[in-house]
Protein backbone atom coordinates (compact mmCIF):
# COMPACT_ATOMS: atom_id res chain seq x y z
CA UNK A 1 0.00 0.00 0.00
CA UNK A 2 2.84 2.25 0.91
CA UNK A 3 4.69 1.96 -2.20
CA UNK A 4 1.51 2.35 -4.53
CA UNK A 5 0.89 5.14 -3.26
CA UNK A 6 4.66 6.60 -3.34
CA UNK A 7 4.41 5.41 -7.07
CA UNK A 8 0.95 7.79 -7.28
CA UNK A 9 2.91 10.85 -5.67
CA UNK A 10 5.66 10.30 -7.81
CA UNK A 11 3.34 10.26 -11.28
CA UNK A 12 1.45 13.04 -10.01
CA UNK A 13 5.01 15.35 -9.80
CA UNK A 14 5.80 14.77 -13.01
CA UNK A 15 2.58 14.82 -14.63
CA UNK A 16 2.38 18.56 -12.84
CA UNK A 17 5.74 19.10 -14.70
CA UNK A 18 4.52 18.46 -17.53
CA UNK A 19 0.97 19.94 -17.60
CA UNK A 20 2.49 23.33 -16.66
CA UNK A 21 5.72 23.84 -18.44
CA UNK A 22 5.28 25.59 -21.90
CA UNK A 23 4.76 23.28 -25.04
CA UNK A 24 8.14 25.48 -26.62
CA UNK A 25 10.02 24.17 -23.27
CA UNK A 26 8.58 21.22 -23.56
CA UNK A 27 9.97 20.29 -27.39
CA UNK A 28 13.08 22.25 -26.61
CA UNK A 29 14.36 19.48 -24.05
CA UNK A 30 12.37 16.88 -25.85
CA UNK A 31 14.43 16.94 -28.31
CA UNK A 32 17.32 15.72 -26.15
CA UNK A 33 15.94 12.40 -26.20
CA UNK A 34 17.03 10.09 -28.51
CA UNK A 35 16.11 6.66 -29.82
CA UNK A 36 12.22 6.55 -28.45
CA UNK A 37 10.52 3.34 -28.51
CA UNK A 38 7.30 3.02 -30.94
CA UNK A 39 3.99 3.61 -29.56
CA UNK A 40 0.27 3.88 -30.78
CA UNK A 41 -2.53 6.34 -29.54
CA UNK A 42 -5.09 4.91 -27.46
CA UNK A 43 -6.79 8.02 -28.02
CA UNK A 44 -5.67 10.23 -30.19
CA UNK A 45 -5.01 14.11 -29.22
CA UNK A 46 -8.73 15.74 -28.49
CA UNK A 47 -9.99 19.17 -27.46
CA UNK A 48 -12.80 19.41 -25.12
CA UNK A 49 -13.65 21.47 -22.09
CA UNK A 50 -13.94 20.77 -18.21
CA UNK A 51 -15.62 22.41 -15.66
CA UNK A 52 -13.29 24.79 -12.98
CA UNK A 53 -14.62 24.60 -9.14
CA UNK A 54 -13.95 26.73 -6.71
CA UNK A 55 -14.86 27.53 -3.57
CA UNK A 56 -15.52 30.98 -1.49
CA UNK A 57 -13.39 30.95 1.51
CA UNK A 58 -11.42 28.12 1.50
CA UNK A 59 -14.17 26.07 3.26
CA UNK A 60 -17.02 27.44 1.89
CA UNK A 61 -19.58 25.47 -0.42
CA UNK A 62 -18.19 24.73 -3.94
CA UNK A 63 -19.42 26.64 -7.10
CA UNK A 64 -18.88 26.32 -10.91
CA UNK A 65 -16.40 29.04 -11.66
CA UNK A 66 -16.55 28.69 -15.48
CA UNK A 67 -14.84 26.25 -17.77
CA UNK A 68 -11.55 25.32 -19.27
CA UNK A 69 -10.59 23.99 -22.78
CA UNK A 70 -8.56 20.86 -22.11
CA UNK A 71 -6.60 18.62 -24.34
CA UNK A 72 -5.94 15.22 -23.43
CA UNK A 73 -4.11 11.76 -25.25
CA UNK A 74 -3.75 8.54 -24.34
CA UNK A 75 -1.15 6.31 -26.02
CA UNK A 76 0.38 2.51 -25.45
CA UNK A 77 4.22 1.70 -25.60
CA UNK A 78 5.52 -1.65 -27.70
CA UNK A 79 6.19 -3.07 -24.68
CA UNK A 80 2.23 -2.35 -23.30
CA UNK A 81 2.72 0.61 -21.20
CA UNK A 82 0.21 3.12 -21.09
CA UNK A 83 0.97 7.03 -20.68
CA UNK A 84 -2.02 9.07 -20.09
CA UNK A 85 -2.06 13.67 -20.39
CA UNK A 86 -4.48 16.32 -20.11
CA UNK A 87 -3.22 19.88 -20.39
CA UNK A 88 -4.72 23.19 -20.53
CA UNK A 89 -5.36 24.66 -23.86
CA UNK A 90 -5.74 23.10 -27.31
CA UNK A 91 -2.38 22.05 -28.16
CA UNK A 92 -2.52 18.31 -29.30
CA UNK A 93 1.48 18.06 -29.43
CA UNK A 94 2.07 18.95 -26.13
CA UNK A 95 -0.74 16.73 -24.61
CA UNK A 96 1.06 13.96 -27.25
CA UNK A 97 4.50 14.53 -26.24
CA UNK A 98 3.11 14.95 -22.15
CA UNK A 99 1.62 11.06 -22.81
CA UNK A 100 4.83 9.12 -24.25
CA UNK A 101 6.67 11.01 -20.92
CA UNK A 102 4.18 10.04 -18.83
CA UNK A 103 4.47 5.72 -20.62
CA UNK A 104 8.14 6.45 -20.55
CA UNK A 105 8.53 7.36 -16.42
CA UNK A 106 6.52 4.23 -15.75
CA UNK A 107 9.37 2.23 -18.02
CA UNK A 108 12.02 1.20 -16.05
CA UNK A 109 14.19 1.30 -18.95
CA UNK A 110 13.80 4.89 -19.66
CA UNK A 111 12.74 6.77 -16.53
CA UNK A 112 16.03 7.84 -15.21
CA UNK A 113 16.83 8.99 -19.31
CA UNK A 114 13.28 11.35 -19.16
CA UNK A 115 13.66 12.32 -15.53
CA UNK A 116 17.26 13.57 -16.48
CA UNK A 117 17.01 14.99 -19.84
CA UNK A 118 13.24 16.74 -19.64
CA UNK A 119 11.61 16.19 -16.58
CA UNK A 120 14.58 18.09 -14.09
CA UNK A 121 15.26 21.08 -16.59
CA UNK A 122 11.45 21.26 -16.75
CA UNK A 123 11.69 21.49 -12.77
CA UNK A 124 14.20 24.01 -12.53
CA UNK A 125 12.16 26.06 -15.28
CA UNK A 126 9.13 26.12 -13.38
CA UNK A 127 11.35 26.76 -10.21
CA UNK A 128 12.75 29.74 -11.41
CA UNK A 129 9.49 31.21 -12.79
CA UNK A 130 7.75 30.86 -9.72
CA UNK A 131 11.03 32.74 -7.79
CA UNK A 132 10.37 35.73 -10.38
CA UNK A 133 7.02 36.02 -9.80
CA UNK A 134 7.50 35.88 -6.34
CA UNK A 135 9.99 38.59 -6.31
CA UNK A 136 8.20 41.02 -8.53
CA UNK A 137 4.93 40.34 -6.17
CA UNK A 138 7.32 41.11 -3.08
CA UNK A 139 8.73 44.39 -4.92
CA UNK A 140 4.97 45.86 -5.02
CA UNK A 141 4.44 44.43 -1.64
CA UNK A 142 2.95 46.88 1.21
CA UNK A 143 2.54 47.16 4.52
CA UNK A 144 0.01 48.60 6.54
CA UNK A 145 -0.36 49.06 9.77
CA UNK A 146 -2.75 51.06 12.23
CA UNK A 147 -0.92 54.23 14.13
CA UNK A 148 -3.06 54.94 17.90
CA UNK A 149 -3.81 58.47 17.99
CA UNK A 150 -4.24 58.69 21.57
CA UNK A 151 -7.26 59.80 22.44
CA UNK A 152 -9.23 57.58 24.66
Amino acid sequence: MLSQTKDTDARRQWMGVLAKSDESRLAHFWADLQSLPAWDYLRRPEVGLVMVRGRMGGDGGPFNLGEMTVTRCSVRLQNGVVGHAWVAGRSARHAEMAAIADALMQDEDWRATVDEKLLAPLQARLDHDRATDARKAAATRVDFFTMVRGED
